[in-house]
């Protein structure tokens, strides 16, 4: 080898676009591969994703259609009001979930380790892991987003272009607000090692004060008895901060604004021409901003990454939480076991950032919407009809995160099953353990949301406790299926939580949530409100036979006899398959 030369570009890198090029065509292999793997052998989960979604979507267009309609009719411009929060609220949320994605992928994922031992530039890695963080980030927002402005579009009979616009318009401004947390994650990681937690807890604790500023601002003092073009204007000028000209959100609302005008040909011309300087605006900031974080990856992922991984743990022994410390002594000795192993899967829960994170932010904002309630008055049917679908929306939550975080726990122990097996425990205490932690870890938040909901839709107290009953059968029924089929079908070989719950197993345990949770709000609900409706309006209406029966308080007891059955079933039944299947599984 020392009388051979080497090739004089061996030792240089490949231009920056013949990176990108086989970045994408990465990009594209993948993507391809998960189709195709999804064909063959995710049908079901891919027909049940393709059908629900549109049903959610239609559903939604539905609901934006009448509420815009009488929005319209009341006060036109409360729409820019609409449109600035929405997207505003949006766009905080991008900015902590990309974050939170580009952390995940950029610095501890396998991929990133592989793709930093390559001769590849940082700002290619970067480019690659963002648009795996993009797309992750945003779907949602597109989900949610398009079916309110297709929506607004055909309710003020908009000319084509706006409907031509829409897609430019959504994808630039998500770029604005990805980017910001993917700078925000790599400057963090790269010149505040030492003060990550701290900047982190500010951030938290900054974002937090601000939504409950928002919310609490946002509140009327009192509940006016029916909506007027006064009452409309007046609530939607209390989030007078999101009106900022400076906030991509505005320039997205002002675009779409003045894309829909219409007029005469000029009129019309004029408007395009107005939207499609704000689309110019998104654009250009966001090709600024995705500059300066090719910049900052060029600069500082490699040190950042190397700090990372090269932090050493203090040498001192760190005290365990007091909160740990007293689960792990409660109780007799026989049940140490089963504490030890909810405090081990406390401690992982509270060290996985993808977790925790996207457990406060969909929580925060559902509880910010909880907050608004009040500022309408509602009588109590209608007020137990809402109550209702916020259980339901509750549970919905719920279930996904079950079924994406509990489902592959009992999977994701293959690695460490051995030491497992060397332990003084049974496997009976592994399947209970992971149970306790899901239905204790779901049931404050959960009821405390639905408590926070009845509260301010000024709820009678005895249908309060109906909706906490509720909340508490749908906690233990979503842990028991979600662990229960986890133990059923369980994959120790695969280490990925995304695929775990992608696959069969996680789509059945997602469908099995969402019909049980139909089942309990669906049968407490339909008794429940006929009670009232037949206490409202007169017992002389009643009626004769099971609409009687089923419109008084036996109806009502009868319903809730069965919530209480239903949810035990749930429970046990997948929990004792995957009892039974666990104890012979061999790793």
């Amino acid at each position: 080898m020392s009388g051979q030369s080497l090739p004089r570009d061996a030792g240089r890198l490949l231009s920056p676009e013949a990176e990108s090029r086989i970045f994408l065509r990465l990009r594209a292999t993948i993507a391809w591969e998960t189709l195709r793997s999804m064909l063959s052998s995710a049908r079901l989960r891919l027909t049940l994703v393709i059908l629900l979604s549109m049903m959610f979507w239609g559903s939604l267009y539905g609901l934006f259609v009448e509420s815009l309609t009488f929005l319209d009719s009341l006060y036109t411009e409360v729409i820019s009001f609409l449109f600035n929060a929405f997207f505003s609220s949006l766009m905080v949320m991008l900015v902590f979930s990309t974050g939170i994605l580009v952390y995940s992928g950029m610095y501890s994922s396998p991929e990133s380790r592989l793709l930093l031992t390559l001769p590849a530039r940082s700002e290619a890695i970067f480019s690659h892991k963002f648009q795996e963080a993009i797309w992750f980030s945003s779907w949602g927002f597109v989900l949610l987003g398009s079916p309110m402005l297709v929506a607004y579009g055909v309710v003020r009979e908009a000319p084509w272009t706006y409907f031509l616009l829409l897609l430019p318009f959504m994808l630039s401004f998500v770029v604005i607000p990805a980017t910001l947390g993917s700078i925000c994650c790599m400057a963090m990681v790269a010149w505040l090692p030492k003060l990550r937690l701290h900047a982190l807890s500010i951030a938290v604790t900054v974002a937090c004060i601000a939504a409950l500023w928002l919310g609490w601002s946002a509140m009327a003092p009192g509940r006016t008895a029916q909506p007027s073009s006064a009452w409309l204007e007046e609530t939607f000028s209390r989030l007078s901060v999101t009106e900022q000209k400076l906030f991509p959100s505005w320039w997205l609302s002002s675009g779409l604004i003045e894309s829909a005008r219409k007029g005469t040909p000029a009129e019309s011309f004029a408007s395009l021409l107005d939207a499609l300087k704000f689309l110019a605006l998104l654009i250009a900031n966001g090709m600024l901003l995705q500059l300066l974080a090719a910049w900052l990856a060029g600069n500082s992922y490699r040190l950042g990454y190397s700090q990372l991984l090269g932090e050493v743990p203090r040498r001192r022994r760190r005290p365990i939480s007091w909160f740990d410390r007293t689960l792990t002594h409660a109780g007799s000795a026989a049940g140490r076991p089963l504490r030890l192993l909810l405090v081990k899967d406390l401690r992982l829960f509270r060290r996985d950032v993808a977790q925790w994170s996207q457990f406060v932010i969909f929580f925060g904002l559902l509880g910010l919407y909880f907050l608004n309630l009040q500022s309408f008055y509602y009588n109590n049917i209608y007020a137990s009809l809402i109550g209702f679908l916020n259980l339901a929306v509750v549970g919905l939550i719920l279930s996904t995160f079950t079924t994406r975080f509990v489902f592959p726990m009992i999977s994701l122990e293959g690695r460490r099953f051995w030491i497992l097996g060397l332990l003084p425990v049974h496997r009976d205490q592994i399947v209970w353990s992971k149970f306790l932690f899901s239905f204790l870890g779901s049931l404050l938040p959960c009821c405390s949301l639905v408590l926070l909901s009845d509260l301010m839709l000024g709820i009678p107290l005895a249908v309060m406790l109906i909706h906490e009953l509720c909340c508490v059968m749908l906690c233990l029924g979503l842990s028991g299926i979600a662990v229960g089929l986890g133990a059923r079908m369980p994959d120790l070989r695969e280490s990925s939580p995304s695929k775990l719950s992608s696959g069969f197993g996680g789509t059945l345990s997602l469908v099995l949530s969402a019909t049980y949770i139909m089942v309990v709000v669906s049968v407490a609900a339909i008794p429940t409100h006929l009670f009232l409706a037949m206490h409202v309006l007169g017992s002389g209406t009643a009626g004769q036979g099971f609409l009687a029966w089923a419109s008084g308080w036996q109806g009502t007891v009868a319903s809730l006899v069965l919530v209480v059955t239903v949810g035990a079933l749930a429970t046990a039944l997948p929990l004792r398959l995957g009892i039974k299947a666990f104890r012979k599984l061999e790793p």
